[in-house]
């Protein structure tokens, strides 16, 4: 596959010229292939999908399991548990399930990149016994569910700690070790966790691989990248100095630079999944604010952290270049919220997709409902049902919004969601 697209200046070009011919969808960036018939959900059903977190085992494996008496035991209670979550989301009417397989630099199928997960023994590089995404893959399916295998690509770990690192380095006597044992060079500091330069090119090369190799071996119906590309806080900045140096040559700015890295990712890995299994969707999850209009006139009416300025993520520009088969923002805010209005951003998002063959699905935070909150007290009104039914009816009523999708399971179980379930149950329920 192509390594390299042209530089910012012509990309912007091209974006320009994308949206100004809006009589027809853009041509795509991707490698042109065979016309594939989508998939009979997009054609006949909204996406209704919710993803399943396993970073920290927010959503699953149960913590429990990992301290089982056996490991029979331990894979039996992970088993139970999912196709228990499974039968509920299909009782709730989900059709989608967003399944996280890398949480950060280890893997939740038999990778020969990556050592499994500790997130299911306890132990990097532990062989659990089973393939949960294999398993995840059968039980979805037979319950008529898709699965969409969701990357965080450049998470090395969550943390720094000196366990994490002694853990890490512990690999170096497995196949395959950690990422952090093989390429120390490639590894940052930022937002307190070690993760992977994206201005290094080998890195994405590593990166597509990864992903490849899970598109080549599954039967995944898609693949998702969330929303940390270049993830920084303000008092642990990403150290890319020495990259920047040696690979910034010809870009205006540091920004440009940055957001040249994670366009090339986007576009090598779009190239990578239609040239392996051209059925296969390729989505992001951004954050729901491409930029604001203070800083562009192109942006939303908005004053919310910008994918653009903050994370170097021109999401706006891959929709319009056809890069993606589905962009899923996360519109995290409710009506009330004039900074980041749901209402404003899920109508702006409607027209970035109009004129492209881009679907779009809403993310809504379920997290937020029943939660108490100063500046959004609308989540707590009649168990939220009245912000969450305005929001799912604002996403029916527009035609460019193709479904919506929950964050995040756990939340379906917790007490104070639960009128917001029965809702749901009603409305989507079978």
């Amino acid at each position: 596959m192509t390594r390299h697209v042209k530089r910012i200046g012509a990309l912007t070009a091209c974006a320009l010229l994308l949206v100004s011919c809006s009589s027809k969808p853009p041509k795509s960036l991707v490698t042109p292939l065979p016309t594939v018939s989508k998939p009979t959900q997009q054609a006949n059903e909204p996406m209704r999908g919710i993803w399943l977190a396993t970073v920290s085992r927010l959503d699953w494996p149960p913590v429990a399991s990992v301290n089982g008496r056996s490991a029979d035991q331990r894979i039996a209670m992970q088993k139970q548990a999912l196709t228990s979550k499974l039968d509920n989301l299909k009782h709730l009417g989900i059709n989608t399930v967003f399944f996280q397989v890398k949480p950060d630099s280890t893997a939740l199928w038999s990778s020969k990149i990556l050592p499994w997960s500790d997130m299911l023994t306890g132990n990097v590089g532990e062989y659990p016994g089973y393939d949960p995404l294999q398993f995840m893959l059968d039980e979805a399916h037979k319950r008529g569910m898709k699965v969409h295998a969701w990357f965080n690509p450049y998470r090395v770990s969550t943390n720094t700690r000196p366990s994490t690192i002694a853990a890490l380095n512990r690999t170096s006597y497995q196949t395959p070790s950690s990422v952090y044992v093989q390429h120390p060079e490639w590894v940052r500091i930022s937002g307190d966790r070690f993760v992977l330069d994206p201005g290094i090119p080998e890195v994405r090369d590593w990166i597509t691989r990864v992903v490849t190799e899970v598109v080549a071996n599954y039967p995944i119906d898609g693949v998702q990248f969330d929303d940390y590309f270049y993830a920084e806080s303000p008092g642990s900045a990403l150290n890319d100095a020495q990259t920047w140096r040696q690979y910034g040559q010809g870009f205006a700015s540091k920004a440009d630079w940055r957001r040249h890295n994670t366009q090339q990712l986007i576009v090598q890995v779009s190239r990578a999944i239609k040239q392996t299994k051209p059925d296969v969707e390729f989505g992001v999850s951004p954050a729901g604010v491409w930029r604001n209009r203070s800083f562009d006139p192109a942006g939303s009416d908005t004053r919310g952290a910008a994918a653009y300025d903050e994370s170097y993520a021109d999401t706006r520009q891959w929709v319009q270049q056809g890069l993606l088969d589905y962009i899923a923002p996360q519109i995290y805010w409710p009506f009330s919220r004039d900074a980041a209005r749901y209402d404003v951003l899920t109508k702006w998002w409607a027209d970035v997709v109009k004129p492209t063959h881009t679907r779009l699905y809403i993310g809504i935070a379920f997290y937020k409902v029943g939660e108490p909150s100063r500046n959004e007290p609308d989540w707590t009104v009649q168990g939220g049902v009245p912000e969450l039914k305005k929001q799912l009816d604002l996403n029916d009523s527009l035609p460019n919004v193709n479904g919506t999708i929950l964050f995040r399971e756990d939340y379906l179980n917790q007490p104070q969601t639960q009128q917001a379930v029965n809702y749901l149950k009603g409305r989507w329920g079978s």
